[in-house]
Protein backbone atom coordinates (compact mmCIF):
# COMPACT_ATOMS: atom_id res chain seq x y z
CA UNK A 1 0.00 0.00 0.00
CA UNK A 2 1.12 3.62 -0.80
CA UNK A 3 1.52 5.79 2.02
CA UNK A 4 0.94 9.71 1.25
CA UNK A 5 3.81 11.63 2.29
CA UNK A 6 2.58 14.51 4.40
CA UNK A 7 5.37 17.61 4.92
CA UNK A 8 5.13 20.78 6.71
CA UNK A 9 4.67 22.76 3.34
CA UNK A 10 1.28 20.85 2.26
CA UNK A 11 0.17 20.25 6.25
CA UNK A 12 1.04 23.45 7.66
CA UNK A 13 4.17 23.94 10.29
CA UNK A 14 1.96 23.69 13.59
CA UNK A 15 -0.02 20.32 12.31
CA UNK A 16 3.12 18.73 11.03
CA UNK A 17 4.95 19.64 14.09
CA UNK A 18 2.20 17.96 16.16
CA UNK A 19 2.06 14.46 13.79
CA UNK A 20 6.08 14.91 14.35
CA UNK A 21 6.51 14.80 18.00
CA UNK A 22 2.95 12.20 18.26
CA UNK A 23 4.71 9.61 15.90
CA UNK A 24 8.05 10.37 17.80
CA UNK A 25 6.58 9.55 20.97
CA UNK A 26 4.84 6.25 19.51
CA UNK A 27 8.03 5.15 18.16
CA UNK A 28 9.39 5.77 22.54
CA UNK A 29 6.66 3.67 23.77
CA UNK A 30 7.73 1.32 21.65
CA UNK A 31 11.64 1.27 22.02
CA UNK A 32 10.99 1.58 25.81
CA UNK A 33 8.95 -1.69 25.98
CA UNK A 34 5.47 0.04 27.18
CA UNK A 35 3.09 -1.05 23.91
CA UNK A 36 0.90 -3.85 23.53
CA UNK A 37 1.14 -5.20 20.18
CA UNK A 38 -1.36 -3.14 17.76
CA UNK A 39 -3.05 -2.07 21.14
CA UNK A 40 -3.25 1.37 23.07
CA UNK A 41 -2.95 4.75 21.91
CA UNK A 42 -1.79 8.19 21.82
CA UNK A 43 -3.75 10.84 20.63
CA UNK A 44 -2.93 14.61 20.12
CA UNK A 45 -5.30 17.70 19.29
CA UNK A 46 -5.36 18.63 16.12
CA UNK A 47 -3.79 22.32 15.80
CA UNK A 48 -6.23 24.95 15.45
CA UNK A 49 -8.95 22.55 15.76
CA UNK A 50 -11.22 22.02 19.29
CA UNK A 51 -13.16 19.22 17.11
CA UNK A 52 -10.66 16.62 15.65
CA UNK A 53 -7.70 14.76 17.00
CA UNK A 54 -4.45 12.70 15.47
CA UNK A 55 -4.32 8.79 16.12
CA UNK A 56 -2.42 5.69 15.50
CA UNK A 57 -3.63 3.81 12.23
CA UNK A 58 -5.53 0.23 13.50
CA UNK A 59 -3.32 -2.71 13.14
CA UNK A 60 -0.24 -0.95 12.69
CA UNK A 61 2.46 -1.37 15.68
CA UNK A 62 3.98 1.46 17.29
CA UNK A 63 7.01 0.94 15.79
CA UNK A 64 5.39 1.47 12.76
CA UNK A 65 4.08 5.40 13.28
CA UNK A 66 5.24 8.10 11.16
CA UNK A 67 4.41 11.14 10.99
CA UNK A 68 2.80 10.79 7.65
CA UNK A 69 0.66 7.59 8.40
CA UNK A 70 -1.36 9.20 11.69
CA UNK A 71 -5.03 9.20 11.58
CA UNK A 72 -7.34 12.74 11.76
CA UNK A 73 -10.44 11.99 13.59
CA UNK A 74 -13.17 14.14 14.46
CA UNK A 75 -14.88 13.87 17.79
CA UNK A 76 -17.80 12.27 15.97
CA UNK A 77 -15.87 9.25 14.67
CA UNK A 78 -15.65 10.24 11.60
CA UNK A 79 -12.32 9.72 9.53
CA UNK A 80 -10.91 13.00 7.81
CA UNK A 81 -7.60 11.62 7.03
CA UNK A 82 -6.42 8.02 6.60
CA UNK A 83 -3.44 7.69 4.41
CA UNK A 84 -2.88 4.01 5.07
CA UNK A 85 -6.76 2.75 5.01
CA UNK A 86 -7.08 1.09 8.45
CA UNK A 87 -8.89 3.02 10.39
CA UNK A 88 -8.81 3.52 13.75
CA UNK A 89 -9.01 1.25 17.58
CA UNK A 90 -12.74 1.86 18.33
CA UNK A 91 -11.80 1.68 22.21
CA UNK A 92 -9.21 3.97 21.59
CA UNK A 93 -11.66 6.44 20.11
CA UNK A 94 -14.40 5.93 23.11
CA UNK A 95 -11.36 6.72 25.52
CA UNK A 96 -9.40 9.53 23.63
CA UNK A 97 -12.72 11.74 21.90
CA UNK A 98 -14.17 11.09 25.53
CA UNK A 99 -11.01 13.55 26.93
CA UNK A 100 -10.78 15.93 23.60
CA UNK A 101 -14.07 16.74 23.86
CA UNK A 102 -13.82 17.60 27.58
CA UNK A 103 -10.51 19.17 27.84
CA UNK A 104 -9.64 21.92 25.81
CA UNK A 105 -6.80 22.77 27.76
CA UNK A 106 -5.08 19.32 27.07
CA UNK A 107 -3.17 18.61 23.44
CA UNK A 108 -2.01 14.97 24.44
CA UNK A 109 -3.17 11.93 25.93
CA UNK A 110 -1.34 8.80 25.86
CA UNK A 111 -2.58 4.82 27.44
CA UNK A 112 -0.63 2.07 28.25
CA UNK A 113 -1.16 -1.23 29.11
CA UNK A 114 2.02 -2.37 30.61
CA UNK A 115 2.44 -5.10 32.88
CA UNK A 116 3.91 -2.71 36.00
CA UNK A 117 1.04 -0.30 35.08
CA UNK A 118 -1.91 -3.09 34.84
CA UNK A 119 -0.15 -4.49 38.18
CA UNK A 120 -0.33 -1.28 40.20
CA UNK A 121 -4.08 -0.75 38.56
CA UNK A 122 -5.69 -4.16 40.35
CA UNK A 123 -4.07 -3.03 43.74
CA UNK A 124 -6.73 -1.26 46.02
CA UNK A 125 -4.23 1.09 47.20
CA UNK A 126 -3.38 2.04 43.65
CA UNK A 127 0.17 4.40 43.24
CA UNK A 128 1.76 4.73 46.54
CA UNK A 129 4.49 7.71 47.18
CA UNK A 130 6.96 5.70 48.23
CA UNK A 131 9.60 7.37 46.44
CA UNK A 132 10.37 10.68 44.18
CA UNK A 133 9.29 9.45 41.02
CA UNK A 134 5.77 8.27 42.64
CA UNK A 135 5.44 11.45 44.99
CA UNK A 136 4.96 13.91 41.90
CA UNK A 137 1.62 12.21 41.64
CA UNK A 138 0.47 12.80 45.34
CA UNK A 139 -3.17 13.87 45.51
CA UNK A 140 -3.02 13.83 41.33
CA UNK A 141 -4.03 11.08 40.30
CA UNK A 142 -7.41 9.95 39.27
CA UNK A 143 -9.12 6.31 39.07
CA UNK A 144 -11.60 4.66 36.46
CA UNK A 145 -13.31 1.83 37.53
CA UNK A 146 -12.82 -1.09 34.79
CA UNK A 147 -16.15 -1.41 32.88
CA UNK A 148 -14.72 -3.96 30.44
CA UNK A 149 -13.19 -2.98 26.91
CA UNK A 150 -14.22 0.81 26.40
CA UNK A 151 -16.94 0.45 23.22
CA UNK A 152 -19.76 1.90 24.86
CA UNK A 153 -19.29 5.13 23.88
CA UNK A 154 -21.76 5.92 27.16
CA UNK A 155 -18.47 5.30 29.21
CA UNK A 156 -17.27 8.53 27.97
CA UNK A 157 -18.84 10.77 30.75
CA UNK A 158 -17.90 8.73 33.13
CA UNK A 159 -13.96 8.81 31.93
CA UNK A 160 -14.13 12.38 32.08
CA UNK A 161 -16.50 12.42 35.84
CA UNK A 162 -13.63 10.62 37.06
CA UNK A 163 -10.46 12.09 35.46
CA UNK A 164 -11.58 15.68 36.24
CA UNK A 165 -9.38 18.59 36.05
CA UNK A 166 -6.45 15.60 36.77
CA UNK A 167 -3.57 14.82 34.31
CA UNK A 168 -3.10 11.88 35.37
CA UNK A 169 -5.31 8.22 35.89
CA UNK A 170 -5.11 5.07 36.66
CA UNK A 171 -7.61 2.70 34.80
CA UNK A 172 -8.39 -0.04 37.12
CA UNK A 173 -7.46 -3.43 36.48
CA UNK A 174 -6.69 -1.79 33.01
CA UNK A 175 -3.65 0.04 32.57
CA UNK A 176 -2.28 3.59 32.78
CA UNK A 177 -3.60 6.91 31.23
CA UNK A 178 -1.55 10.79 30.98
CA UNK A 179 -2.40 13.66 29.46
CA UNK A 180 -0.85 16.66 28.95
CA UNK A 181 -0.64 20.05 27.46
CA UNK A 182 1.65 19.24 24.60
CA UNK A 183 2.99 15.50 23.33
CA UNK A 184 5.77 15.97 25.37
CA UNK A 185 4.92 16.54 28.68
CA UNK A 186 1.97 13.48 28.55
CA UNK A 187 5.18 11.18 27.74
CA UNK A 188 6.98 12.65 30.60
CA UNK A 189 4.14 11.78 32.64
CA UNK A 190 3.68 8.48 31.32
CA UNK A 191 7.92 7.62 31.62
CA UNK A 192 7.46 8.61 35.34
CA UNK A 193 3.79 6.76 36.30
CA UNK A 194 5.40 3.32 34.67
CA UNK A 195 8.57 3.71 36.62
CA UNK A 196 6.81 4.69 40.24
CA UNK A 197 4.58 1.22 39.01
CA UNK A 198 7.95 -0.36 38.61
CA UNK A 199 9.74 0.98 41.51
CA UNK A 200 6.47 0.05 43.40
CA UNK A 201 6.56 -3.92 42.70
CA UNK A 202 10.09 -3.92 43.16
CA UNK A 203 9.69 -2.44 46.83
CA UNK A 204 6.60 -4.86 47.53
CA UNK A 205 8.10 -7.74 46.22
CA UNK A 206 11.55 -7.43 48.08
CA UNK A 207 9.93 -7.88 51.54
CA UNK A 208 11.64 -5.58 53.65
CA UNK A 209 11.02 -3.13 55.56
CA UNK A 210 9.59 0.03 53.55
CA UNK A 211 10.58 3.26 54.79
CA UNK A 212 7.87 5.82 54.54
CA UNK A 213 8.58 9.52 53.29
CA UNK A 214 8.24 12.17 56.26
CA UNK A 215 4.58 13.74 56.52
CA UNK A 216 4.15 16.89 54.06
CA UNK A 217 7.19 15.58 51.53
CA UNK A 218 5.39 13.81 49.09
CA UNK A 219 2.91 16.95 48.36
CA UNK A 220 5.53 19.07 48.79
CA UNK A 221 7.67 16.96 46.17
CA UNK A 222 4.32 17.08 43.68
CA UNK A 223 4.10 20.75 44.11
CA UNK A 224 7.79 21.34 42.66
CA UNK A 225 7.59 19.02 39.79
CA UNK A 226 4.03 21.13 39.26
CA UNK A 227 6.19 24.02 39.11
CA UNK A 228 8.78 22.19 36.83
CA UNK A 229 5.95 21.06 34.18
CA UNK A 230 4.28 24.18 34.48
CA UNK A 231 7.50 26.57 33.59
CA UNK A 232 8.72 24.13 30.76
CA UNK A 233 5.59 24.20 29.25
CA UNK A 234 5.67 27.97 29.46
CA UNK A 235 9.30 28.29 28.15
CA UNK A 236 8.28 26.51 24.82
CA UNK A 237 11.72 24.44 25.10
CA UNK A 238 11.79 20.93 26.61
CA UNK A 239 14.98 19.74 26.98
CA UNK A 240 14.37 16.31 27.95
CA UNK A 241 11.53 15.79 25.24
CA UNK A 242 14.75 17.04 22.64
CA UNK A 243 17.09 14.54 24.16
CA UNK A 244 14.18 12.02 23.86
CA UNK A 245 14.11 12.71 19.84
CA UNK A 246 17.70 12.71 19.73
CA UNK A 247 18.14 9.14 21.24
CA UNK A 248 15.89 8.22 18.26
CA UNK A 249 17.47 9.80 15.63
CA UNK A 250 20.83 8.12 16.74
CA UNK A 251 18.67 4.42 16.38
CA UNK A 252 17.92 5.20 13.11
CA UNK A 253 13.82 5.73 13.52
CA UNK A 254 12.36 7.30 10.71
CA UNK A 255 9.35 8.45 12.85
CA UNK A 256 9.77 12.09 10.81
CA UNK A 257 9.08 10.77 7.57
Amino acid sequence: MTVAIRTASNDGDAVWATKVDLAAAYQLIHRLGLDDSIYTHISARLPGRHDRFLINPYGARFEEVQASNLVTVDLDGDVVDDPMGLGINPAGFTIHSAIHGARPDLVCVLHTHTVAGVAVSSQRDGLLPLNQWSMQFTDRIAYHTYEGIALDLDERQRLVADLGRHYVMILRNHGLLTAGRSVAEAFKLMHNLERSCRAQLAIQSAGAPIMQPPAGIPAHTAAQYDRFYAETEASGVDIEWNAFKRYLERQGTDYRN
